[in-house]
């Protein structure tokens, strides 16, 4: 059976110091996702959804914060988070979503430019990004955006290795005919 998503959040290391700390990381990381999949797209948004409904959140999750923090608090919060680790949590709570999700079998490597990045008056590329893809469980194992000045061929090489997942099939575009992959 798959762990909450909230005592997923609670596996995440809170590197803010120990004064002065008013909230827990996890149930703040809860209800901000809560609030961007209600379609919260900013940092007063999240804190609007939060005041609104915490009550409801406090005992749907058997919480007892008072009251919900500043927009300001959220920013600062958010901004200290290790993005790779909430990676690693998302990916497992994912994974366990999945009906026979273990090792994959196969594992589709492909990159993607995204429509509308390129930033023409600042003279910046597109931005590019790699994703690892389970065709077997149906989940992204990765997501990777791919350096300016760098390539795709380099960022796959290392999403291979950072997945470890050896004597897999791995399946990508045919530039990715290199040697040393």
């Amino acid at each position: 059976m798959p762990s909450t998503l909230l005592s997923l959040f609670f596996q995440i290391a809170d590197r803010r110091r120990g004064q002065g700390k008013m909230y827990p990381l996890a149930p703040i990381l809860l209800f901000t996702v809560l609030a961007m999949l209600a379609g919260a797209r900013s940092y007063r948004q999240v804190h609007a959804f939060i005041e609104a409904h915490l009550d409801r959140l406090n005992s749907a999750f058997g919480l007892s914060l008072r009251r919900a923090p500043a927009y300001t608090s959220l920013r600062f919060i958010l901004h200290g988070l290790d993005a790779a680790q909430m990676e690693l949590v998302f990916r497992d709570h994912a994974a366990g979503l999945v009906e026979g999700a273990g090792l994959p079998a196969a594992v589709a490597i492909d990159g993607k430019t995204l429509r509308g990045s390129f930033d023409a008056f600042h003279d910046r590329r597109a931005a590019h990004v790699l994703s690892a893809f389970a065709a077997d469980g149906q989940i992204i194992l990765a997501l990777l955006a791919v350096t300016q000045k760098s390539n795709e061929i380099p960022a796959a090489q290392d999403m291979i290795a950072t997945l470890g997942l050896t004597g897999r099939l791995f399946t990508l575009d045919a530039m990715h005919c290199q040697k040393n992959i």
